[in-house]
């Protein structure tokens, strides 16, 4: 497959998925077989991202994802996103603040056919806890 439909693949999954809560994407952009290498062996990775998308949704019901460099080579997209939001719903025992979030992301997805067949990720999950105070005494981050 071409570098321009692998990065295509990657740009819809964020769009569709993540940004509209159309979690028929997953089914569609990601393979049945597809790993989350930050996820234990043998997790169902396209449930698994289905149950993310509702709970960040849930959360953040104004979440978006906004990519801001993405490069590809061969089978491998690689992109830098900022994930924004207000805190709107319950969130990992958190109850709903008002906050605004802005957290960073890296994603690296290996690509088979267009669709997304292996995950590494990171994201500022620290940043994210403290800005919707559940760190004490945290007030929001601003960049």
């Amino acid at each position: 497959m071409s570098v321009e439909i692998n990065m295509a693949g990657a740009r819809q999954m964020i769009e569709r998925a993540f940004n509209n809560g159309d979690l028929g994407a997953v089914d569609e952009l990601l393979l049945h077989s597809a790993v989350d290498h930050q996820e234990p062996a043998h997790t169902d990775f396209p449930s698994h991202l289905k149950r993310a998308v509702t709970m960040l949704r849930t959360a953040f019901p104004d979440l978006h994802f906004e990519i801001h460099h993405m490069l590809a080579g061969g089978d491998m997209v690689a992109f830098h996103s900022t994930m924004t939001g207000t805190h709107l719903g319950p969130f990992q025992g958190q109850s709903p603040t008002g906050r605004a979030i802005s957290v960073r992301h890296m994603h690296f997805l290996r690509m088979v056919n267009g669709k997304g067949a292996d995950l590494w990720h990171l994201w500022d999950t620290p940043a994210l806890m403290k800005q919707i105070g559940a760190v004490p005494g945290s007030q929001p981050v601003r960049d």
